[in-house]
């Protein structure tokens, strides 16, 4: 006995998909996951040393985010400073002293050096 077969109709991808629904999906870029060496870490902060020589946050946000990169609890223990200054200090409102600059640099395994303008 032959058997009864049924057919269902498919819709095509064009009439399923509605136009102008198309979803993007965003998600916040953190600089830090993409600084895995010394060498990126160095060549970060020198792009924002020689790029924007005047911008003092952007300056001390990027040695935040090179120490959020190397782990602020590790950069803390090395500069025998606390974790709550540190995020504190390099955040975008914080005002960094040099003594918390150069601590953080030094735990974080970058130097600055200077050079005649």
């Amino acid at each position: 006995m032959p058997r009864a077969t049924t057919t269902k109709s498919k819709r095509s991808p064009a009439k399923s998909s509605r136009r102008g629904s198309s979803h993007t999906r965003t998600v916040v870029y953190d600089v830090a996951k993409q600084l895995r060496t010394p060498k990126e870490m160095a060549a970060y902060l020198e792009a924002w040393l020689v790029e924007a020589p005047d911008d003092v946050a952007g300056i001390s946000r990027a040695l935040g985010d090179i120490a959020r990169a190397v782990g602020m609890s590790k950069v803390a223990k090395q500069s025998g400073l606390s974790r709550e200054s540190l995020y504190k200090a390099l955040s975008e409102d914080g005002n960094p002293s040099l003594d918390t600059i150069l601590r953080v640099a030094r735990a974080v395994g970058v130097r600055f050096h200077a050079s005649a303008a």
